[in-house]
């Protein structure tokens, strides 16, 4: 079992930052390729970014590509999604999510385990 707890989300205007946190628990944290995913209301969860087990690998929608950056840091079991130059449409419950296996992976039915969201609010 693998527990997540994200963190960071909240209101911001369009244009500005935000940091995303997601702590894991459980099982060793380096086993698992982590992802993040976000979900609008009325729209189905779509994938953001991934990294892989090590973090040498990365993978990203097209929508956020060359604007958002995820990364992890094995000791202190903890993966994280940098969010700059932030638009309205990117408001949404921003999810984190384990795959244990070497990753990135994209498609969200591979992932094992789910933190229970943040909510991301951009402000025109």
């Amino acid at each position: 079992q693998v527990q997540l707890v994200e963190s960071g989300g909240g209101l911001v205007q369009a244009g500005g930052s935000l940091r995303l946190s997601c702590a894991a628990s459980g099982r060793t944290f380096s086993a698992y390729a982590m992802g993040w995913f976000r979900q609008a209301p009325g729209k189905e969860r779509e994938f953001v970014a991934a990294i892989s087990r090590s973090g040498g690998n990365t993978n990203y929608a097209d929508s956020v590509k060359g604007r958002f950056a995820i990364s992890r840091d094995n000791a202190k079991n903890a993966v994280y999604l940098q969010m700059n130059s932030l638009k309205p449409e990117d408001t949404a419950v921003y999810y984190c999510a384990a795959d244990f296996r070497q990753g990135p992976t994209i498609g969200r039915y591979e992932y094992d385990y789910w933190g229970r969201g943040t909510q991301v609010t951009v402000s025109v």
